[in-house]
């Protein structure tokens, strides 16, 4: 037998406000009720998915449940996944109620396995070493699921079907038994990606998607100008009987079904007829993907090292389709940058905006890419140009930014706000003398610190005569208390080696001093936070 895996991915996200101007910038007296009204375009967003619940969710939803319905009592009995994005379970309970009982009837089936991912479709799963925003997002899809729709994932697919080894061992850690990423030739070669694999060195399952069958139904199935147009149910089925291995799977967007490929194309009829067409191949049988790792025995394992990351995104298949031009760069780092500011300052709602911008879809409009990858890309995107993307993100971020620094600027919070990284453009330049610059820049106290060790004596001599260092600690980081110690060392008496090491002390001195208030403070705010996640790994 061969087990045919269908998955849907379910997602629409809080598209950004084109009209949010730059005046708005860090305006007092604005609510949070008010900000998320002015970051966010709820018109558009109500708009796209009242078309999609009538063109996609509803028929798809009732075409699913009717073949469930028409199989129950057969041995061979139809079934699917979902991965539901906890934004679009947000827009369901804000626009249509209805809709959620309908996904709610699917999985009482008990035809419907759900999977779970990053709560906001985000790629906290990028984030450096330290995963702990992927977890804790991780953590609170589980927790929607088990709340809402009463159903514990045991299953992860990352956002976009994102992958690697890392990635992985933190799936494995959180207690998932496997995960679904592309089986793209990048990472399996002249393997199928047909059987069920695990994890490099770990006992996580690794289930790969068929992107050439996926794809025919998620990008080619209304092209006329594609030699199998048009693309029939029996047709479909004979493809997938002659497939060899022991599992196909199979991962489109849900919005395929209505969506990207309107109703007039057929695409519902497909989905309807496709159960059936399916069952008239006696080595075929719907699966869902917690049966098929039972069933089989992993054939080998998938390495996929930081630098290979994969995922189902454009030709790359790499996280090229976010992370890819300068202006995709800078977002991605201004995002970053405020996870901690904005954690620390304990503020829910500024938190909730925080992880909004985090939607893959955000950097995803603002894509420069050509050729069909390129087409996939304007064709969401609703700025209407990358540009006018990027440039809508900016001005949202920085005002968030604005106020998560607002925020820091309470007495409890203010070590933090000194300690923190700072843009490039904003970074402290060292000069080996009056013409010559270094290589050496300092973002934040601690890099200070670190770049004092390694300039040339003549380069702190020559910034401390000048004031610079003194200037730069005051009017950029914010800390009046360093500067002035900087202020009254007594560089004229002092030979070169000596003024670095007392400039050292001073300095070491500070940041020691800084980061013990900030770890009390930042201890406090994630004591809850922490054991609620503990409670739902648990």
């Amino acid at each position: 037998m061969t087990d045919v895996c269908l998955l849907f991915e379910v997602h629409q996200p809080f598209r950004l406000n084109r009209n949010f101007h730059q005046d708005v910038l860090g305006r007092q007296g604005v609510s949070k009720a008010e900000l998320f009204d002015l970051y966010f375009d709820h018109g558009l967003n109500r708009h796209i998915f009242e078309r999609a619940v009538r063109k996609c969710y509803f028929p798809s939803n009732d075409i699913i449940l009717e073949q469930i319905d028409a199989y129950k009592n057969d041995r061979r009995r139809f079934k699917v996944a979902y991965g539901i994005s906890g934004v679009f379970i947000e827009q369901c309970e804000r626009w249509n109620t209805d809709l959620l009982d309908s996904f709610k009837q699917l999985v009482a089936s008990g035809c419907v396995e759900l999977l779970d991912q990053p709560y906001y479709h985000s790629l906290s799963s990028l984030y450096g070493i330290d995963r702990s925003e992927f977890v804790d997002q991780i953590c609170m899809h589980r927790q929607l699921m088990k709340d809402l729709l009463g159903y514990e994932p045991r299953i992860v697919e990352n956002t976009e079907c994102l992958y690697n080894n890392a990635i992985g061992a933190t799936v494995e850690g959180l207690g998932y038994e496997a995960m679904v990423t592309e089986g793209t030739e990048r990472i399996i070669g002249l393997k199928s990606p047909n059987h069920v694999y695990q994890a490099k060195g770990m006992a996580l399952r690794i289930l790969l998607r068929n992107y050439r069958l996926s794809d025919d139904i998620g990008f080619r199935f209304s092209s006329t100008r594609w030699k199998e147009w048009p693309l029939t149910a029996d047709k479909y089925a004979s493809w997938l009987a002659s497939t060899p291995g022991q599992t196909i799977t199979l991962f489109v967007d849900y919005e395929t079904f209505g969506e990207h490929h309107w109703p007039e194309s057929g695409i519902h009829e497909f989905l309807r007829w496709l159960p059936r067409e399916v069952m008239k191949w006696g080595h075929l049988q719907w699966s869902t993907p917690s049966e098929v790792i039972r069933r089989y025995e992993p054939i080998g394992e998938i390495d996929v090292s930081v630098f290979n990351t994969i995922s189902w995104a454009d030709l790359e298949r790499d996280p090229s389709a976010w992370l890819n031009n300068s202006m995709q760069q800078a977002c991605y780092r201004s995002l970053k940058r405020l996870e901690q500011p904005v954690k620390t300052t304990g503020d829910k709602e500024l938190l909730r905006f925080w992880r909004y911008l985090q939607m893959s879809d955000h950097l995803y409009y603002m894509s420069i890419k050509g050729g069909g990858s390129g087409d996939v890309h304007s064709y969401f995107n609703p700025c209407g140009s990358a540009v006018e993307a990027f440039t809508t993100y900016s001005r949202i971020i920085q005002d968030l930014e604005l106020r998560v620094m607002l925020e820091l600027e309470r007495p409890e919070l203010r070590a933090h706000r000194i300690l923190r990284q700072l843009p490039s453009e904003r970074g402290f330049n060292f000069f080996q003398e009056s013409a010559r610059p270094s290589p050496k820049t300092a973002c934040s106290l601690v890099e200070f610190s670190s770049a004092i060790k390694l300039v040339a004596p003549k380069s702190i001599r020559f910034h401390i005569e000048r004031g610079d260092f003194e200037r730069w600690v005051r009017e950029t980081i914010g800390d009046e208390e360093l500067a002035a110690k900087i202020a009254t060392l007594p560089y004229r008496g002092l030979r070169s080696n000596r003024l670095r090491r007392r400039l050292l002390e001073i300095v070491e001195k500070r940041v020691t001093q800084l980061q013990k208030q900030v770890a009390k403070v930042t201890s406090r705010s994630n004591d809850t936070h922490s054991l609620s996640c503990q409670e739902v790994v648990a």
